[in-house]
């Protein structure tokens, strides 16, 4: 059965530290061709737009846009904090492979 994402908790507490709905926006998750792996993951602060897939959590969004919406059914959105640094990130179950840096995947 295919199930839109998820989104953790911590990815929406994330989201109203940055203040994201204080102004306007909402975090978008899209895939796009490219990328070492075939696809990547484009994550940015965007306002919602009317064909949105909108996942809300604590006054805080994230958006699918409907292309992206079939690569990303039953993916965990979350945000990871490593020594590294700290970004959102994405448990994609689809994926098949993924490269390195976890942007890119093939499915």
């Amino acid at each position: 059965m295919q199930l839109p994402p998820k989104v953790t908790p911590r990815a929406f507490e994330r989201l109203a530290e940055i203040g994201a709905a204080g102004q306007g926006q909402a975090l978008r998750v899209a895939v796009e061709g490219g990328g070492c792996s075939g696809f990547q993951y484009e994550i940015a602060l965007d306002a919602p737009r009317e064909d949105d897939l909108v996942l809300e959590g604590g006054g805080e969004k994230v958006l699918v846009d409907p292309v992206s919406l079939p690569f990303l059914q039953n993916a965990v959105i979350d945000f990871s904090e490593e020594l590294i640094g700290a970004r959102f990130v994405i448990e994609n179950p689809n994926a098949t492979s993924s490269c390195g840096c976890g942007t890119s995947f093939s499915i």
